[in-house]
């Protein structure tokens, strides 16, 4: 090894944090007296120079941000590096902020991986608020997500579910990986529905990746990347190899993309039921001049509809099934209620579920406790605001902690323990006008596939309550379940949940 070799190894990385601290250093001691001027922001915890309040995120942020609300209140002002965010995590709290100020509290921070994996944020979630975020969002909810489109889709979602039953059936006596399962599921119901066709068969499913593909995504937009409160030092992201991951994962993403869109130019054949591949097309080639989609606006709102659509519904279903094994009296509950309306039938329809009272009430209780994002999309204010009684300075990011909120003691008696009982006779439901229960947000940046979300969850849920009887394998008792969480902006169970599903029905069991 030359002088010069080892004089780089040695005292390069020192030198570059040294320059790192010596530029955090400045830009905090004039923000500090800027900071002095804002006498009546929410209460805060401690800081420390440069970092602020970083240090007290940890590894799972949406704990930390509710023990320091369960210290400072139900709302606090924290620096997060360059960046003042104010946490709110109670449902009188996250109410007063929608009820009174949705639309100063409409738009998004210029998340560094957002703008990377959306093509400059031109999605739905993370577009800022204006004009473009209003006409792409009324394409989804009229176009894609009406309820007559989704309900055009539920032929999509019983077909899929009978598959779902076929391949847990064919692993009795021996176990199966639900979690697993679950996944093929949810990513076969969004594949068709948004590219026209399902990638599970022919090993076509693990050759595109998804299923890591959609891990990277879930863990890279998780919105708390150490380089996200230092837009400044945007370098910080290759430091920490987040740009190369966010370059891997996008590139993945974009190339499927193009393969679909392309295979749809070239296909003439009509069809008897649009996807949002076909519907999108549409909308871009017929599209007044003012407003023109581009072919990378296009791409930004399928992976909005693909990955945000399958990564909840699988996360919902896998975490119901866990909670549902491991209390069996809610288990045998669920299932007499779901067979009682359903019969002999073999499988459920969706002309069954609005008589299913206890299964939605499981359903809103799963929200409750495992909120597909547990913190949700941050926001950011448009103008000074009044919150709390404190003020809110324009450009501060907001972060409502959903997975707190279903922990609020102030909504909820035994807040910690499984009860979908609390829901029964309850008019609280989670289509965002009840600030208690709120897993797809609230006011304007609500997500607008909430119906078509509940469909393909509560389908699924009740055929595999009345299909199955369900057990832990030989051996494994629930205390031996790994309940740890991978944070990401959606949260999933690191472990799969492996179980024994025995066929319930006579039909079931010779098939």
């Amino acid at each position: 090894m030359d002088l010069q070799q080892w004089l780089e190894e040695r005292f390069l990385p020192s030198i570059l944090f040294a320059s790192i601290l010596l530029v955090l250093g400045l830009k905090f001691f004039s923000k500090n007296n800027i900071q002095k001027r804002n006498f009546n922001t929410p209460p805060s915890p401690p800081k420390l120079p440069i970092i602020g309040n970083l240090h007290q995120l940890r590894n799972m942020p949406h704990l930390s941000l509710y023990d320091l609300a369960k210290r400072f209140g139900p709302i606090i002002h924290l620096q997060l590096g360059e960046i003042p965010t104010v946490v709110i995590s109670s449902a009188r709290m996250a109410k007063e902020a929608i009820k009174n100020h949705d639309l100063a509290l409409s738009s998004r921070p210029q998340i560094f991986s957002a703008k990377h994996l959306f093509y400059n944020c031109t999605d739905v979630v993370f577009s800022p608020y204006g004009a473009y975020w209003r006409h792409i969002r009324k394409i989804c909810i009229l176009e894609l997500l009406s309820g007559k489109r989704v309900q055009s889709y539920g032929f999509v979602r019983e077909e899929e579910v009978a598959r779902l039953v076929q391949r847990i059936a064919e692993s009795y006596p021996g176990t199966t990986n639900l979690t697993k399962m679950l996944a093929l599921y949810a990513n076969d119901v969004l594949c068709r529905v948004v590219f026209g066709r399902d990638f599970s068969e022919g090993g076509e499913y693990d050759r595109h990746g998804f299923q890591k593909m959609l891990e990277e995504y879930q863990e890279l937009l998780g919105g708390f990347s150490i380089g996200d409160f230092f837009p400044s030092m945007e370098f910080m992201h290759t430091l920490t190899r987040t740009k190369s991951r966010l370059v891997h994962t996008f590139r993945r993403f974009d190339q499927f993309f193009d393969e679909v869109i392309k295979d749809h130019q070239s296909c003439n054949n009509k069809k008897d039921h649009k996807d949002f591949v076909d519907v999108l097309l549409e909308v871009q080639k017929n599209e007044d001049i003012e407003t023109p989609l581009t072919m990378d606006n296009v791409k930004a709102i399928l992976l909005d509809m693909f990955a945000a659509g399958t990564d909840t519904t699988f996360i919902t279903l896998d975490w119901g099934m866990t909670e549902l094994v491991m209390n069996p009296r809610i288990l045998e509950r669920a299932q007499a209620e779901v067979r009682s309306i359903v019969g002999e039938q073999r499988f459920v329809t969706e002309s069954d579920l609005p008589q299913l009272h206890y299964m939605k009430a499981v359903v809103k209780e799963i929200f409750r406790l495992h909120p597909p994002a547990p913190v949700l999309v941050p926001r950011e204010s448009i103008e000074e605001i009044t919150l709390g009684g404190y003020n809110i300075p324009e450009k501060t990011r907001i972060f409502i902690n959903a997975w707190a909120i279903g922990r609020d003691q102030e909504s909820w008696q035994n807040p910690d323990l499984f009860e979908p009982e609390r829901f029964m006779g309850s008019n609280i439901d989670f289509k965002g006008q009840d600030f208690e229960l709120i897993p797809f947000g609230t006011g304007r940046r609500s997500c607008p596939a909430i119906a078509f979300s509940s469909a393909t969850v509560e389908l699924a849920l009740a055929q595999l309550l009345h299909s199955f009887d369900w057990e832990l394998p030989p051996g494994i008792q629930v205390k031996d379940l790994d309940m740890t969480e991978v944070f990401g902006i959606t949260m999933h169970r690191i472990s799969p949940l492996i179980v024994v599903a025995k066929p319930y029905s006579s039909e079931m069991k010779n098939s």
